[in-house]
């Protein structure tokens, strides 16, 4: 799991607007009439109709896509019972996960009781609002009663995500592993360690995925639960085992054939895990410290199979599998509850996605290029866009075929499609190259490291995992602003090349007065420009002492261009260099070239331009569908720009015949797949959704991007440069501190390609 400081996460939720979620209007309320129909008088009509047709809500209003995530703060995370208000952070980041992984709207409401009965009653007050109801962070054994009256009471899609998101993500891992170990399902010899709500839950799903009552050996924090004790509430009486003289975990886990904890870290031991049978299974679940960590569970016995709820392990456990897509499923079919047939549908098509083929971009997230069913890959990863299809639609299914759907659905592939198409891809391209850029981290020599903002990047970029940076500046002065910052500068190099490296310095010298001596450039400058950071982080580069270089923060953008154009070699084949920009949307990211370097390219440096950026993007996993952009629409004005963007499209349809690329074409019609094909529909980009964009010249790509990103809520990564041998990225003047991150992952991946 990625380090952070307390400071961080504070800044996290505490900068720009508190917290983490808002409320953004769905319609047009710009004039007196938007207004007029939103509020008084229009409201009333939809008022009016809900009151003679109740289920009009879900037409009307937000209803339908709209989930209440409720908790009363007893139980919330590793942090026990802290109160209702405290709690609030927890639930607004599980709204965060609703909208991100499903598309579904979230209040969240913390309840200040703990008592039952006021709980109840209040849920049930509210449910009128909403479409479905999450109940999170309850203790047990209240969170049992609580979840089993409010299903009584109502008619919406209620679970208690702490008891039943795990089961089904468990189970859906389990019935994996005991494929994988050659065993029965009904035959295996079960222990649980811990006995809370959700190992009653898992317990409950194991059984219905076909493990015997009879073969599970449940314990809790005096030992193995069983029916000679006299301390059990009704609960954990269920699972009280008879035919059983064992007592301790020591006992319980010999013979075993798995071991489920949901307890607390660091129980279990190496010479546990081999009283073991063989080809057992191990799910260390707790949270963040594992019964056992995965590294000492592995070194145990070659023939285990081990899931536990960390990122940074292989068959991660973790909920987010599940309750976005249970909820989605269920309230599209207007579900009048999740029932256990529809929990059982999620675990089966959670198992059973896990062993089709992984997409490319699932790993290439992960640093993988074989990710297959087996050992390290019994649970698909949470950044798998499959998920929302495959479990929500099982789900759908399984609750119109039980009866408790309101809603039927007829066209199975189109609700799929719909459900496909349903969320933004904002966030997925900067979690897919941040787990590439983990896999392999780079050597990212700054050279601007006597900066906070570069120090604070560093720092990030070194705890998640991502980067080895390697700062350039003076020593003095980047410890005190890491003293001032409380920046810690654990295994970063530093390296002041005005006072130290002499030897390097005229090494690297020697190098660019070879490289550059018959173009004006004297052994003596070459020399003296060692001493200027850009200049001898790009030789680092050059050189292989480093992998990638970032600058620019404090510098404009020219002067660090200009050292690594003399430093570094451009690609073969290519004549110039072009930069691009990421402009992360909730359409998914948009790639615009060129923005930064080429004022007014030729028809064929256009060519060249597209060429690069296609292969740039390539790189991040993604087909290039490119609009060359103009004024014009195929021809529709005259000018030395239409016929230049027409003459660079026709090089690339002769030179580049698989490439999907056209015009010259305006933007509205490179954007609106609609307008497109109702005016040209010959153009190879008609039913494409475009996602790069060529500028004709260096004026409209800037001034673009900068519209796009400061009035369209666009994220603006870059630019990226391209066309150089080794990876060297400018920053934006003054660029904060999350920019300057996600270059540092562009930069990382660039290398690892690059390599």
């Amino acid at each position: 799991m990625a380090k952070f400081r307390k400071e961080d996460a504070l800044n996290y939720h505490s900068q720009g607007r508190p917290g983490k979620i808002e409320v953004i209007p769905t319609k047009p309320y710009s004039t007196p009439f938007d207004l007029t129909l939103a509020y008084s008088p229009g409201v009333a009509e939809p008022c009016l109709e809900i009151e003679k047709n109740p289920e009009d809500a879900y037409k009307y209003t937000a209803k339908g896509n709209l989930v209440a995530v409720i908790s009363n703060g007893t139980a919330v995370l590793g942090l026990g019972n802290i109160g209702a208000l405290a709690s609030k952070p927890v639930m607004e980041g599980k709204g965060l996960l609703f909208k991100i992984f499903a598309d579904i709207d979230v209040f969240d409401i913390e309840i200040d009781t703990t008592n039952i009965d006021e709980f109840v009653n209040t849920v049930k007050n509210i449910a009128p609002t909403f479409g479905g109801i999450n109940l999170e962070d309850i203790k047990a054994p209240e969170c049992f009663e609580i979840e089993r009256r409010l299903k009584e009471l109502l008619d919406i899609p209620l679970m208690h995500d702490d008891q039943h998101g795990t089961a089904i993500i468990s189970a859906a891992g389990l019935l994996n592993a005991i494929e994988l170990s050659g065993k029965k399902i009904s035959q295996v010899k079960l222990v649980i360690n811990g006995a809370g709500a959700s190992a009653n839950s898992c317990a409950k799903m194991y059984i219905a995925i076909g493990v015997k009552k009879e073969n599970i050996l449940m314990l809790d924090s005096k030992g193995v639960i069983h029916k000679g004790r006299n301390d059990l509430d009704e609960y954990k009486s269920f699972f009280a085992s008879d035919k059983t003289d064992k007592n301790t975990l020591a006992e319980a886990i010999k013979g075993a054939d798995v071991f489920v904890g949901l307890s607390k870290g660091n129980i279990l031991n190496q010479e546990l895990i081999r009283s073991m049978n063989k080809n057992c299974v191990v799910f260390a679940l707790a949270n963040p410290t594992p019964e056992i960590s995965y590294e000492d569970a592995i070194a145990a016995r070659p023939d285990i199979i081990v899931a536990t709820g960390r990122s940074d392990n292989p068959n991660q456990v973790n909920n987010v599998l599940g309750f976005p897509f249970i909820f989605r499923g269920a309230m599209d079919v207007r579900a009048t509850c999740i029932n256990e047939e529809m929990k059982l549908a999620a675990t089966l098509a959670i198992s059973a996605l896990t062993k089709e083929p992984v997409p490319d971009y699932v790993n290439l997230a992960y640093g993988s290029k074989n990710l297959s069913f087996g050992n390290d890959y019994i649970i698909p990863k949470p950044i798998d866009n499959r998920l929302i299809s495959a479990v929500s639609s099982a789900v759908a299914k399984a609750a119109i075929e039980s009866g408790v759907a309101k809603r039927k659905i007829t066209d199975w592939d189109a609700y799929r499609l719909e459900l496909d198409n349903r969320l933004g891809k904002d966030n997925k391209l900067m979690r897919s190259l941040t787990n590439k850029a983990k896999s392999n981290p780079k050597r990212v020599v700054f050279s601007e490291a006597d900066a906070y903002k570069i120090l604070k990047a560093a720092e990030v970029a070194r705890d998640e995992g991502v980067a080895k940076p390697i700062l350039l500046g003076n020593r003095e002065r980047i410890s005190k602003i890491a003293e001032e910052n409380f920046i810690d500068l654990t295994d970063m190099q530093i390296i002041d090349p005005l006072i130290e490296e002499e030897q390097m310095r005229d090494e690297f010298g020697e190098i660019l007065w070879h490289k550059r001596k018959r173009r004006g450039l004297t052994q003596y400058d070459a020399r003296k420009l060692m001493r200027d950071r850009n200049y001898f982080g790009a030789m680092m580069v050059e050189n292989g002492l480093a992998d990638a270089m970032i600058s620019g923060l404090t510098r404009k953008y020219g002067q660090p261009i200009k050292s690594a154009l003399e430093v570094i070699d451009t690609l073969p084949g290519v004549s110039k260099v072009a930069g691009l920009y990421i402009m992360v949307t909730k359409k998914g990211p948009y790639f615009f070239a060129d923005t930064t370097m080429n004022a007014d390219p030729t028809a064929e440096e256009l060519a060249d331009i597209a060429i690069l950026t296609a292969n740039t993007v390539k790189q991040y996993n993604i087909v290039p569908r490119i609009a060359m952009l103009s004024y014009s629409n195929f021809g529709s004005a005259q000018g030395e720009v239409p016929d230049k963007v027409s003459k660079a499209v026709s090089i690339l349809h002769k030179n580049y015949p698989g490439l999907i690329v056209d015009g010259d074409i305006q933007a509205n019609f490179a954007i609106n797949n609609n307008l497109l094909k109702e005016q040209f529909p010959f153009s190879n980009l008609a039913d494409k959704d475009v996602n790069t964009f060529i500028f004709p010249n260096l004026a409209s790509g800037n001034i673009s991007y900068k519209l796009m990103q400061e009035l369209g809520g666009a994220e603006a990564i870059g630019p990226v440069l391209m066309g150089l041998n080794k990876p060297v990225h400018v920053l934006q003047l003054g660029s904060s501190v999350r920019e300057i991150v996600n270059m540092i992952i562009i930069a990382v991946v660039d290398a690892q390609n690059k390599k």
